[in-house]
């Protein structure tokens, strides 16, 4: 198996640190808001990862955390008047609901920032120690990034370079302008903690290199999160904690890619933001992990207008497969090993789901050529399918429910089935061609998904039974 490494920029055999065991962390969500669709990419690459790890035989031992204080909770809880540990609360509520929604398993271990304000302390003491940090007059205190020679090493980048657009706020004392904040000073009305260096909360950076030592110790093999971690937050964590501990602090950096909406980045900013929630309403969970996982998931995502529907309609006529292989053949069947075996080839190769995903149409065309011969080891093929690919969260539900939950959604939508409209609209065309056989044949495929279509002068409409 090889996994591509961001800190060597290069796809690297994956040996872990203790044979048989793998120690793996991934960047959670800052609970400032609901989780849209960009933490559940994430959110669903890590659980992947480690779901194949324990595939190929490795104990794995998954951390990930919620940074539940910093500047954006703050200031909600600001906005709304909620204290800023309460508003953190009701929204990891929030999003552990969502993410349970979209059938994504907890980590092995969870972690949160504000249970672990004494080994945050303590880390920044021990830097400051050995003197790679500095207190400020005002109660802050700084991570000393030249005293790191190893800075800029993951995003490849030198210090120079970062002081680009750096900006010193007022208030800040810092001896160089790279500098970044171990610890900050409380504000009046702000959460905080007692220091050795007055009230105060943790800085970004340093709790996820704390909350790192608390779970694993000194080293880890994977750690990941979003391409947009990579500087600073990613690179500061390296600083913070190879000069504390002198050692490698990670073996394998993996970073997944980011989301776009028709081209554009996706921000608040440009109200272009996609919540999991109100995806959930419109599309089936598998739908959603289909159409995510499509794609490498070291690349952007570009989410069309026709990204889902798409990824529920390919779904949709799979599972209408799975239902009549089922039907006819039951639900048994002693699988097909050489599925499996090319699943694992793809997923070898630093986890393409988009190769595997891929295969599934072949695999399909395939089935449905033995069924409408009466080859029952089809049979044998949708029990392979199903359960290898469960592993990317697909194929896990019975294959009438599926069906029913697609119908329900679409019904609640008050639209007509994507699939149906791309029957009646091949339908008109065939019309318009004068193939009058391929057009009764499609009419007769729209019949039996439960709609009728009334042609007009200068057009048709769909019509449910």
């Amino acid at each position: 198996m090889r996994i591509y490494n961001t800190l060597t920029k290069i796809k690297e055999d994956f040996k872990p640190l203790e044979e048989g065991k793998v120690k793996m962390y991934a960047c959670g969500i800052t609970v400032s808001g609901e989780a849209h669709i960009g933490h559940g990419f994430q959110a669903l690459i890590y659980d992947i990862v480690r779901k194949y790890l324990e595939k190929k035989g490795y104990q794995v031992t998954y951390a990930r955390n919620y940074t539940d204080v910093d500047d954006k909770i703050i200031a909600r809880s600001k906005e709304t008047g909620i204290p800023a540990d309460k508003y953190a609360e009701m929204t990891i509520e929030k999003i552990d609901a969502v993410m349970r929604e979209m059938d994504i398993d907890d980590p092995t271990v969870w972690l949160k920032a504000t249970e672990n304000i004494g080994n945050i302390i303590d880390f920044i003491s021990a830097l400051i120690e050995k003197g790679h940090a500095y207190a400020a007059t005002n109660g802050d205190v700084y991570f000393d990034v030249n005293s790191f020679k190893g800075y800029g090493c993951l995003s490849n980048r030198s210090v120079e370079d970062m002081l680009d657009g750096v900006r010193v706020e007022n208030g800040e004392e810092k001896r160089n302008p790279a500098d970044f904040a171990l610890w900050k000073a409380a504000k009046e009305g702000e959460i905080s903690w007692h220091s050795p260096w007055g009230e105060g909360r943790p800085g970004w950076h340093i709790e996820c290199s704390a909350m790192n030592r608390a779970a694993f110790g000194e080293q880890i093999d994977i750690h990941g999160g979003g391409r947009d971690l990579i500087f600073p937050h990613h690179e500061n964590e390296i600083a913070q904690t190879e000069s504390l501990t002198g050692k490698r602090f990670v073996k394998y950096w993996t970073h997944n890619g980011l989301i776009k909406v028709n081209g554009q980045k996706m921000s608040k900013s440009l109200g272009n933001s996609l919540l999991l929630e109100d995806l959930l309403k419109k599309y089936t969970n598998e739908a959603i992990k289909f159409a995510l996982l499509q794609t490498n998931y070291r690349n952007d995502i570009n989410i069309t207008d026709n990204l889902f529907p798409d990824a529920e309609k390919h779904l949709t006529g799979f599972y209408r497969t799975i239902y009549a292989v089922e039907s006819k053949f039951g639900k048994g069947g002693a699988g097909n090993k050489e599925i499996d075996e090319r699943f694992d080839e793809c997923m070898d190769d630093d986890f393409n789901t988009a190769l595997a995903l891929s295969d599934l149409f072949a695999l399909f065309k395939k089935v449905a050529a033995k069924l409408a011969v009466g080859d029952g080891s089809c049979a044998d093929d949708i029990a392979q399918i199903k359960k290898t690919y469960s592993l990317l969260g697909i194929f896990k539900k019975d294959s009438a429910e599926y069906l029913a939950e697609v119908e329900k959604k679409s019904q609640a939508e008050g639209g007509v089935p994507d699939e149906v409209k791309a029957l009646a609209e091949k339908r008109w065309q065939a019309k318009k061609d004068r193939n009058w056989a391929e057009a009764d044949s499609l009419r007769s495929q729209i019949d039996g998904l439960g709609y009728v279509i009334k042609d007009g002068k200068d057009g048709y409409e769909i019509i449910k039974k």
